[in-house]
């Protein structure tokens, strides 16, 4: 007889599980074992490449959920380390290659610059930004114009079918897909009696608003998200600390409002 699984969170990473300027998630760490003893699966959703997930996702003890990778571009299946065949990224460098100069100069993204760059951008060390460059689906960059010369640029990629994402540091650019996309696929296949999901960005919202509870982890390096659906009647709740204090706080608050223990 298989045991029903009694919960599935889905977390995002920088600013969320990890904090913004260390990546540590050491404040987390009595929730995530709490979510240990009760067998609940926890599922990376991030920008991040899968070589970066993959890597975290082993240092977490996490490696028998599936994790969500580049924004929702591509998933990393359990127990493994890479994406097989799935490549769009030269296809997007190339189409960001025929823009307008005067479009394109103000979009600096992670295949733009050196490893040396990068850690400056992420804050990443060097072998961290290694792994961020190693990327499938996505291109994530630093917008550098105007809010006008951004919605010119993004018109541009929308006629060659190019979707972005805001996140919490960098605008996500990838041929569609979504977090949420993978997060319903993964909850059907493993129909978990509660859901929770955890994130701090734009890019994060309908991912928070389609599970049972969500949260809003507090960051203070970006604007407040504006109220979400199910936010006043108490199914989506926001963090008063930062990033991984505030999802102890909060995942710690969901297994007592729910009463799940290991009984």
């Amino acid at each position: 007889m298989t045991i029903p699984l009694r919960l599935m969170v889905f977390t995002d990473l920088d600013g969320t599980l990890l904090d913004h300027d260390t990546y540590s998630w050491a404040a987390a760490q009595p929730a995530l074992a709490a979510l240990k003893d009760l067998s609940a699966a926890v599922v990376l959703a991030s920008s991040k490449t899968a070589a970066e997930v993959g890597t975290l996702r082993a240092a977490l003890g996490l490696q028998d959920w599936p994790a969500i990778v580049e924004n929702g571009a591509g998933h990393l299946p359990p127990g493994v380390s890479s994406v097989q065949g799935g490549s769009g990224y030269a296809d997007l460098r190339q189409i960001l290659a025929g823009l307008p100069p005067d479009l394109r100069q103000n979009f600096r993204g992670f295949g733009d610059v050196t490893l040396a760059q990068l850690g400056e951008m992420t804050g990443l060390p060097p072998a961290g930004a290694q792994l961020a460059q190693q990327r499938d689906f996505s291109e994530p960059g630093q917008w550098l114009g105007t809010v006008q010369q951004q919605a010119d640029f993004l018109t541009h990629l929308q006629a060659q079918g190019v979707s972005a994402q805001q996140g919490g540091r960098f605008l996500t650019l990838s041929f569609g897909g979504n977090k949420v996309d993978q997060l319903r696929k993964i909850v059907q296949r493993y129909a978990p009696q509660h859901t929770i999901a955890l994130g701090d960005a734009p890019n994060d919202v309908q991912m928070l608003e389609a599970t049972d509870f969500g949260v809003v982890v507090a960051n203070p390096h970006r604007a407040p998200l504006a109220p979400l659906q199910g936010e006043a009647e108490g199914r989506i709740i926001r963090s008063t600390a930062a990033g991984p204090q505030g999802w102890n706080a909060a995942m710690l608050h969901f297994l007592d409002r729910l009463q799940l223990n290991k009984g």
